[in-house]
């Protein structure tokens, strides 16, 4: 009996370092033709991680081979499957010299539900006081504005910045802001917009955009429900937020340096919607200096946990990032993500 114990312990932690080795190798070369590696990417992380905790227990009474690889495994979930950053690419004392201070700040405030909840709003506008950005952008907040006024908890809060709100966008911006223009995203013969304005900061003019791609709602519900039947419905899903994110890449491409890309991008860092804007150039402010994992959705689900990061600040080479971070919560379905950054003065 104990013989097969243990076959049975080293058959699991093999099967559970095999798996996580697969899964660390799909998230690195998964491209637009993988369809099922992005459907994969948005598992809840304690699907990969209980099973490398079991098998890490399970190893105690075998020989140390077993108890390393199955060391390995939970490595390996914790890290690469993931998305665990560990502030490698933060910028350095001499990256300081000359440049202006900036804190951005993106926030996805699902306006629509907290104009309904009792303190909604008032939960939002805790979390922008604490983290007091110069520059704010903000998604699904078309319903923070009632008969073109604010809605009272917000006034006291924005009340100091310029703000422009466009669409579902709002920009609020301790700097002058100007130029404010929409672009287009578009989804079939459908419009989606999304918002790009200039801040001057300082001497240096800096081009500011902010996004919102089509959610992946419909097709992982359509997934769940309708398991194999509902994988066409994911495929025209993925198809269509890459779609919209190759398109934004190319206007970003032509766009006048100093640039910041913030918005609510739907995929995580490893997604080949967002390898799209990092290859017009950019780069992932919290993948580059956050530490951590940095989750922003998940939490108003069961089990409550933030499991992905689908928020993102993405930066052009000529600024520097400082610091990265996911903030509380409290306010939203989307924790909001801020940047310190420093910019060419």
């Amino acid at each position: 009996m104990r013989v097969v114990i243990s076959w049975l312990a080293r058959g699991w932690v093999l099967l559970c370092f095999l798996g996580a080795v697969a899964l660390a190798l799909a998230w690195r070369w998964g491209d637009e033709h993988t369809w099922w590696i992005e459907l994969l990417r948005y598992v809840p992380y304690l699907v990969w991680l209980v099973p490398a905790g079991l098998g890490l227990v399970l190893s105690i009474g075998l020989r140390p081979l077993w108890r390393w690889l199955a060391l390995g495994t939970v490595g390996l979930a914790l890290g690469p499957v993931m998305g665990l950053s560990l502030g490698q690419g933060r910028a350095s004392q001499g990256d300081r010299v000359d440049r202006q201070p900036l804190r951005v700040m993106t926030y996805n405030i699902k306006s629509y539900r907290a104009r309904w909840q009792d303190h909604g709003f008032e939960a939002i506008a805790a979390e922008i006081v604490q983290q007091s950005p110069d520059i704010l952008v903000m998604q699904d907040a078309q319903h923070m504005y009632w008969r073109g006024n604010l809605f009272p908890q917000m006034q006291p809060v924005l009340g100091g910045y310029r703000l422009k709100a466009v669409d579902q966008y709002v920009v609020a911006s301790r700097w002058p802001l100007s130029d404010c223009q929409t672009g287009n995203l578009p989804i079939g013969g459908e419009t989606h917009p999304y918002l790009r304005c200039t801040v001057k900061v300082g001497p240096r003019a800096v081009t500011l955009v902010t996004a919102h791609t089509l959610t992946p709602r419909e097709g992982l519900n359509a997934t769940r429900s309708e398991a194999l039947g509902g994988l066409d419905d994911w495929r025209e899903n993925f198809a269509a937020r890459l779609g919209q994110a190759r398109r934004l890449a190319a206007d970003v491409a032509a766009m006048p340096r100093p640039l910041i890309v913030a918005g609510d991008l739907n995929a995580p860092q490893a997604s080949p919607v967002v390898q799209a804007l990092l290859g017009a150039g950019l780069r992932d402010a919290y993948g580059e200096a956050g530490i951590g994992w940095g989750f922003t959705i998940g939490h108003a689900l069961k089990p409550y946990l933030s499991f992905l990061r689908i928020d993102h600040i993405l930066v052009s080479p000529d600024i520097a990032i400082v610091h990265a971070a996911a903030g509380s919560r409290w306010g939203s379905e989307h924790r909001p993500v801020v940047a310190d950054l420093l910019v060419p003065r």
